[in-house]
């Protein structure tokens, strides 16, 4: 009698032992990214910059100290850094600056934000190749534009192209001119004729005239 309750004690501990083992899993806490505090949000790498520039970021932090926003030329091989403001007051999440890049020569810049804390440590944030043209144009990456082309599915019917049909506009013939009629009368044939019968008429009364004389005189003989 005993043993079977002494069994049934060892099976429940058993059967408890994961049961617990799953809870503690359960509440552990998992690790997360630690976040940047100390940040420039714009302008960033490689933004072309003209005129007046609102800088913004954040240097709230816990043992904040001062801040410094400098820039420097991205070839500079001597690492100098120009300074921009340098500020007492944290920001959060604002501002830093108002840069008016005029008063520099067009290039390529990098920007600088130091934080440095209390405990004389220092953090550092960094905006590379940042372009200022202000006298110079920008330069534009125009990506080559790429014509899609559809593939017809199969049973798909492809849709007839319009083909443009050209219609002729009729020329009115040109007339011919005709060759001249042969029988046409002219002046000049009108006047030839005319001068023809006046002398017909002329010689006629003429030969009229001598008839008559020679008549006459017949009869007087």
């Amino acid at each position: 009698m005993y043993q079977k309750y002494l069994l049934l004690i060892i099976i429940g501990l058993c059967l408890a032992v994961p049961v617990s083992a799953g809870f503690a899993q359960q509440g552990t806490p998992t690790a997360t990214a630690t976040p940047v505090l100390v940040y420039i949000k714009f302008p960033p790498d490689g933004q072309a910059l003209k005129g007046k520039v609102a800088v913004t970021g954040n240097t709230s932090i816990q043992g904040f100290s001062s801040s410094e926003l400098s820039f420097s030329y991205s070839d500079n091989p001597t690492g100098t850094w120009f300074l921009i403001q340098s500020s007492t007051q944290p920001v959060d999440d604002g501002v830093l600056v108002e840069w008016d890049t005029s008063t520099i020569t067009d290039g390529v810049f990098d920007m600088q934000l130091e934080v440095k804390l209390v405990s004389g440590e220092s953090i550092v944030y960094t905006v590379r190749q940042l372009r200022v043209r202000n006298y110079t144009p920008v330069e534009t990456e125009t990506p080559t534009p790429v014509t899609p082309t559809s593939t017809p599915l199969p049973g798909d019917t492809p849709i007839p192209t319009a083909t443009s049909t050209t219609t002729e506009t009729p020329v009115p013939p040109t007339r011919t001119a005709l060759p001249p009629n042969p029988a046409q009368v002219t002046r000049q044939d009108l006047g030839t004729s005319l001068g023809k019968g006046v002398l017909f008429t002329l010689g006629l009364f003429a030969l009229m005239g001598i008839y008559l004389s020679v008549k006459t005189i017949r009869k007087r003989i």
